[in-house]
Order: structure tokens, then C-alpha cells, then sequence
């Protein structure tokens, strides 16, 4: 077969500046979902941000307006509106339509800054039907109009000023975002509630105009406040939260930690850098987690709460651990494009000296809490040694090879983990139907007797001792904790099938915790799903329909009529045979699947804690608070 055309210069397409966003948008936004979406306000929001880490920004208000615009405001000091020496046109209109342009290359500007690609404003501009930008600076309101990253009008004064600020409002283009351009008001609540949390004293208004909603965020304590705030359905061994803070002369490196011990038996480690949540660590979270090992084994053996011959390991000494640490730095480099790890190797050793004896000066002070936290550092390194016995259980090979667990797992003859698909199952009779009625070429199933442990309120030694939880790590074969390692999982699409009553919500809770604890890498490679079977069988005549919610129904029974029509409403996944589990909830080509995310960590940790926890009336009141919202309760 001849080829079409010649591949000559001529095919190579050169994509200048907002064209190249609006092609590509997915290249500078993540993607053109919802997550891309809420991050054009975080954008407009970063640059207020940098603003306040400056010291010129005291309150940012965050509106969504009744039309989906937003509105992002500041008391900064305003964007330049003064002529751009090397473009000739006002240093804003620069801002809005120019990539990588901006204040965060030059350290004079901005000493402290998270927005470090410059193409914030820029890239928001070229994803918005409109924008328009309202600046008080020099006395004076300025003001221009954008429209899919062209600016319609000139930069024009409209009124005079006192203050100083930023007001940009901008409305998504639904030409790029095709889902959705409705923006959710709890998913910005909680990127907003963390920064105010992140940047001491600052005060973050947001409000829906939608619904009338406001709040407001101000935080003087800051991350101390934070660590409360994480640990509020803990027990914790701290009156009030360890804080330190450091400044280091040579490189004017910010470090901020604060930390207190519970009684659970999680970790909870959030890290910052320039108030971006470094999720994959670096070398901030390397020093301290150095720094916590080395102070508890010196302090330990000092005192004689630890023997000559005795040593904490370094997950000993973070189990019921919660910790903020935030540091904020000239120039930080980030590992790949995402910016989740923080890669300046000095921090290393700023944190891990700074944390070092600011801690051990308070344990100092504190010895009945040191004391605490040894004892329950030397008892977690007892049960890791019983889990590492446990933990040889829970392999691939002998659970393969073992017959302690005949015909439990049904396996996919495909040994592509891309193509295959496990299904955990509620019940013997659900497992047996779902068994029959799959692909047996790539879905295996995985029926599950019972609720599985709440690993919530569980060591990891115990946890592993759970007949169930063994099987299903075993089955997966991603290992669990620290050796999570999504490349090693059998199946790339694990699926919770469970019944749609309480004890089916129940049961799917109780494994997103096991997920959560024991194997978040697999939620953030996007490996889990919650299978949605149908609520409701409906029949009239020869015609049938399966129905997934009461909208749906009622909207059915609108379009066919009352009148000899019969619904079956189903609770539990065994009244179906395995053709009609097959179709309505297994088969790729009709059924629809629920993809487990993690939009806010520390927002999920935290309400695991709260809804698996051992403290009831953080749960009472999460209940009371959300009552409203539940569906499809049985009476």
C-alpha cells in the first residue's frame, strides 16, 4: 500500500501560544474532565496564592456564579497594567494571552511561589468562552474582556479605587470541556480549605452563588490547626500539636512541621512544597522520616525505654503517626510535570536537622508523651514482625500453589493485567451467578463470604490473620503497604460487586477502606471500580427494562403508562441469573462502572477515619450532617 503523502517539513505543525492550548488543553490542565475543569479556578487561585506568600494578599474570595463563572478575587497589589517593554501592550492583557509569561521568573518578584510554569492565567484565558479581568492598582479600576484567549476589548479605565487587587471572573468554553463545565462546590471547598490551612492567617471566602452556600476559611494556627483538624475522629496522645518552625540562612528555606501521635494504627504524613501537596514525598519527607527514626531510637536509648540491643525501625515509629510538613523555597524543582515529588536535595538536609532538635527538645520537655510514643512504637515493631510472617502468606506463589483455598478465586484464562478484570463478589449465590454469567477470558471472581475485617480499627498483623483479606491480596498480587506496586497487579480493573441494600454499602465500605489502608497505589492508578447493578426490573407485556435509579424509573413510567406494568426492585445481586447479571452489571458493552478516585487525600483520610474509626460522635455528627443526601435507605 503506497503511502498518502509525503512526510516532508511541511507536515510538521507549529502551534503557537493559546492555539497550541486549546488543541492540546489535556497538555496543560491534566485533562478536559472534571478534574481540568476545577483546576482553572486553582490556577487563578495559585496566583492570588503567591500573592499572600509575598505578604501583599490577605483575603481571597471564591465565588461560583449562577451562570458557571467564576470569580476569583485578591487584595493584592494588582497586576502591571503599565506597557510591556518588549511587546508594547499593557502587562496584563501580557498575563492573559501570552504563555509562560508572568512574575514567578523573576525571584525579586516573587521569592516564594507554587505557580512555577507561568502559564496559569494564560492557559485559563484560552479555555474560557470569556474572561474578563478587573484590576485596582494606581487608584484607578481597570478592565478588559477575553474570549476564548482573544482579547475583544482594550484595556480601558472604569472607575477610580483605594485598594489594590485582582478580580478575574472567566466561564469554561463548552467546546473544550464537553462533560461537564458545572463546577462542584465541595471539590473546591476542600483545595481552598487546605490552602487557608497551608498559609497562616489567610482568609479564603467562598461562596455558590447557585445555591446561596458560603464559607469562610481563616486559620491563624495554621498547619498545627491542620493536624487537628485531620486527627478530629482520632484519639490523640497530644494535648495540643507539636510545631516547629525553621528558617535557614544560607538558602532561606522555610520548614513548618506539626505532629501528634493517636491511638490508631495509621499513618497519616501529608507534605507541601510552596503550599503544593507534594503527594509522592521527596526530599522533605525523606529528612523528616530520617530525622523521626534517629530521635526516637537516641532518645529511647538514652532514657532506658529502649534496650542497648533494641532499635525502632522506621514504620515503627509512624504507626498512629499524624503530620503537616510545608516547606517553601526559592525555586523548587518537581519531579515530572504533575509536580508531586519534590526533587531539591538540600531540603533533605534542612528538615532533617531543624525537625531533628526542635523534637527532641519537646520530648524532652514532655517525657510522658515520649514515653507513649515508644511504647507504642515497640509494640507496632513486635505485630511487624508477626505481619512479615503473616505477610509470606498473602503471596502469588503459595496461594496459587496451596489448596487451602479450592475453587475460591475463579481465574480469567488471560494473563494480560490489562485486559483482565476481578470481580469481588458479595455472597456464595451472587459469586455462583456472577461465576456463570462472566467472560471466563478475562473476568475472574472472587466470592466473599461475609463482611471482612474493619482494617481501620486493626494492626497490620491482625488484619492479616482475616481469612478474606488474605485471599484478596493474594489474588490481586500487588503486595500491600510500602510494597503496593501497581505494576505487579494481576487485574487492572478490580471490581466491587456488591448488593444494593445497607449491608451491600456496608461491605463496599469496608473494602475501600482495605484499598485505602493497605493499597492506595492501586486507587490512584485508577485499578478500582464499584459495579452498579440495576435497582429496579421492570416489565410490561413482552417488553423489559432494567432501571439504576428512581429518576430513571419514574421518568420510564412517565414515557409507558401505569397500567399493567411490574417492577421488581432488586436488593440483592442473587435474584438475578447469570444472563441478567451478565447483562445489566458484567458485560463491557452495557454495564457502567463507578472509577474510585482520590480528588482530596487528606479529605478521604480523614473521613475513613470518621466513618471506620473507633470515636462515635465525630461519626454522629458527620451523619446528622449528611442525612439529607442519603438514597435508596432501607426501611
Amino acid at each position: 500500500m503506497k503511502p498518502t503523502s509525503d512526510y516532508g517539513a511541511d507536515a510538521i505543525k507549529v502551534l503557537k501560544g493559546i492555539e497550541a492550548v486549546r488543541k492540546r488543553p489535556a497538555m496543560y490542565i491534566g485533562d478536559t474532565g472534571k478534574r481540568g475543569l476545577h483546576h482553572l479556578v486553582f490556577e487563578l487561585v495559585d496566583n492570588a496564592v503567591d500573592e499572600a506568600l509575598a505578604g501583599y494578599c490577605t483575603t481571597v474570595k471564591v465565588t461560583v456564579n449562577k451562570d458557571e463563572s467564576v470569580t476569583v478575587e485578591d487584595d493584592g497589589r494588582g497586576i502591571p497594567v503599565d506597557t510591556h517593554p518588549e511587546l508594547g501592550v499593557p502587562a496584563s492583557e501580557v498575563v492573559f494571552t501570552v504563555l509562560h509569561a508572568g512574575g514567578k521568573f523573576d525571584s525579586k518578584t516573587y521569592r516564594i511561589s507554587g505557580g512555577l510554569h507561568g502559564v496559569g492565567a494564560s492557559v485559563v484565558c484560552a479555555l474560557s468562552e470569556w474572561l474578563e479581568v478587573e484590576i485596582r492598582r494606581n487608584g484607578k479600576v481597570y478592565w478588559q474582556r477575553f474570549e476564548r484567549g482573544e482579547k475583544v476589548t482594550e484595556l480601558k479605565v472604569i472607575g477610580e479605587a483605594e485598594a489594590t487587587g485582582t478580580k478575574v471572573t472567566f466561564k469554561p468554553d463548552p467546546e473544550i470541556f464537553k462533560i461537564t463545565t458545572k463546577f462542584d462546590f465541595e471539590v473546591l471547598k476542600e483545595r481552598l480549605r487546605e490552602i487557608a490551612f497551608l498559609i497562616k492567617g489567610l482568609k479564603i471566602i467562598v461562596q455558590d452563588g447557585r445555591t446561596g452556600e458560603k464559607v469562610e476559611y481563616h486559620y491563624e494556627g495554621g498547619i498545627k490547626e491542620f493536624v487537628k483538624y485531620l486527627d478530629e475522629a482520632r484519639e490523640s496522645f497530644f494535648p495540643e500539636p507539636f510545631y516547629m518552625y525553621h528558617i535557614d540562612e544560607e538558602t532561606e528555606t522555610e520548614v513548618e512541621i506539626a505532629l501528634e501521635y493517636n491511638t490508631s494504627f495509621v499513618e497519616a504524613v501529608w507534605t507541601y512544597a510552596n503550599t503544593i501537596n507534594t503527594h509522592e514525598g521527596g526530599f522533605h519527607l525523606v529528612g523528616f522520616r530520617s530525622a523521626l527514626t534517629r530521635v526516637l531510637n537516641d532518645y529511647g536509648h538514652r532514657t532506658g525505654l529502649l534496650k542497648e540491643n533494641e532499635s525502632l525501625a522506621g514504620e515503627d515509629t509512624r504507626e498512629g503517626l499524624t503530620a503537616v510538613i510545608h516547606v517553601k523555597l526559592h525555586e523548587p524543582q518537581f519531579e515530572g510535570q504533575t509536580k508531586t515529588k519534590l526533587g531539591n536535595s538540600y531540603v533533605k538536609r534542612i528538615v532533617e536537622r531543624s525537625f531533628y532538635e526542635n523534637f527532641y527538645r519537646f520530648l524532652e520537655e514532655n517525657p510522658q508523651i515520649a514515653q507513649k510514643i515508644i511504647e507504642k512504637a515497640k509494640i507496632a515493631a513486635r505485630s511487624r514482625e508477626a505481619a512479615r510472617r503473616a505477610r509470606d502468606l498473602v503471596r502469588r506463589k503459595n496461594f496459587l500453589e496451596s489448596d487451602s483455598l479450592p475453587g475460591k478465586l475463579a481465574d480469567c484464562s488471560s494473563r494480560d493485567p490489562e485486559r483482565s478484570e476481578l470481580f469481588l463478589v458479595e455472597g456464595e449465590s451472587a459469586g455462583g451467578s456472577a461465576k456463570q454469567g462472566r467472560n471466563r477470558e478475562f473476568q475472574a471472581i472472587l466470592p466473599l463470604r461475609g463482611k471482612i475485617l474493619n482494617v481501620e480499627k486493626a494492626r497490620l498483623d491482625k488484619a492479616l490473620s482475616n481469612q478474606e483479606i488474605r485471599t484478596i491480596l493474594s489474588a490481586i498480587g500487588a503486595g500491600l503497604r510500602d510494597e503496593c506496586d501497581p505494576s505487579k497487579a494481576r487485574y487492572h480493573k478490580i471490581i466491587i460487586m456488591t448488593d444494593a441494600d445497607v449491608d451491600g454499602s456496608h461491605i463496599r465500605t469496608l473494602l475501600l477502606t482495605l484499598f485505602y489502608r493497605f493499597m492506595k497505589p492501586l486507587i490512584e492508578a485508577g485499578y478500582i471500580y464499584i459495579a452498579t447493578p440495576p435497582l429496579y426490573r421492570v416489565t410490561k407485556g413482552k417488553k423489559e427494562w432494567y432501571i439504576y435509579s428512581d429518576e430513571e424509573l419514574d421518568k420510564l413510567i412517565a414515557e409507558i403508562g401505569e397500567k399493567g406494568v411490574t417492577i421488581q426492585r432488586y436488593k440483592g445481586l442473587g435474584e438475578m441469573n447469570p444472563e441478567q447479571l451478565w447483562q445489566t452489571t458484567m458485560n463491557p458493552e452495557t454495564r457502567t462502572l463507578k472509577k474510585v478516585t482520590l480528588e482530596d487525600a487528606a479529605e478521604a483520610d480523614k473521613l475513613f477515619s470518621i466513618l471506620m474509626g473507633e470515636k462515635v460522635e465525630p461519626r454522629r455528627k458527620f451523619i446528622q450532617e449528611n442525612a439529607r443526601k442519603v438514597m435508596n435507605l432501607d426501611i
